[in-house]
């Protein structure tokens, strides 16, 4: 069983940046596969980046693509997410998720899902 719990979302003008965490229990987090997924209001959740357990692979959805980062840090059973160069269109909730077996980049492959984390870019 994996736990996640995502922070530092907030309010941010158009054009600065925004560094998400995600942090997660359980013992063998470090062989879980992370993706960083957002859901904006009256759309339906969609794919952001994801990196795999090793971190030697990543993969980003074109709209951040040169503009967010993903990275985890085994250690501390964290995952980031940094987001710069904001648009007020990547404002949406972000949520963090979990999977053991790598898949497509859809949010149905993935198996643990934290609570979510407001971003909101203004104009």
């Amino acid at each position: 069983q994996v736990q996640l719990v995502e922070s530092g979302g907030g309010l941010v003008q158009a054009g600065g940046s925004l560094r998400l965490s995600c942090a997660a229990s359980g013992r063998t987090f470090s062989r879980y596969n992370m993706g960083w997924f957002r859901q904006a209001p009256g759309k339906e959740r969609e794919f952001v980046a994801a990196i795999t357990w090793s971190g030697s692979n990543t993969y980003y959805a074109d709209s951040v693509k040169g503009r967010f980062t993903i990275s985890g840090d085994n250690a501390k059973n964290t995952v980031y997410l940094q987001m710069n160069s904001l648009k007020p269109e990547d404002t949406a909730v972000y949520y963090c998720a979990a999977r053991q077996i790598w898949g497509p980049l859809l949010d149905s492959t993935y198996d643990y899902w934290g609570q979510g984390t407001q971003v909101t870019v203004s104009s």
